[in-house]
């Protein structure tokens, strides 16, 4: 997976960057044909933005948290992605399931 990590009006540390990958592995884990993940990092005055559009093969997933403190934010935008990966995941996954007459001629041979 490529990532790339932006920050406006802060600088983006080595720290902030080794959260974000590792926060990032647990994405993986539940779905693993992740192309490319952006994140962007803004401050505005008090509030800590965290923005990620994550490309997966003919989807897009683009996420935003707001929080007091940036790895606050981070976290609860790792939550929010989790969920919409394992729900992407789930329209993706087949469904189907197999016709009658596939089992009772696999019961058949038995």
């Amino acid at each position: 997976m490529n990532l790339t990590i932006h920050g406006n009006h802060m600088e983006v540390s080595a720290a902030l960057r080794n959260h974000i990958a590792g926060k990032l592995t647990r994405i993986e884990r539940h779905f693993d044909q992740v192309i490319d993940a952006s994140v962007q990092l803004t401050v505005e005055k008090v509030r800590h933005r965290a923005e990620i559009t994550l490309h997966v093969r003919g989807n897009s997933i683009h996420v935003e948290a707001i929080e007091d403190d940036m790895y606050a934010a981070i976290d609860t935008l790792v939550d929010k992605l989790d969920r919409q990966v394992i729900r992407h995941k789930d329209k993706v996954k087949d469904h189907h399931a197999d016709s009658l007459k596939h089992q009772a001629a696999g019961q058949q041979s038995q």
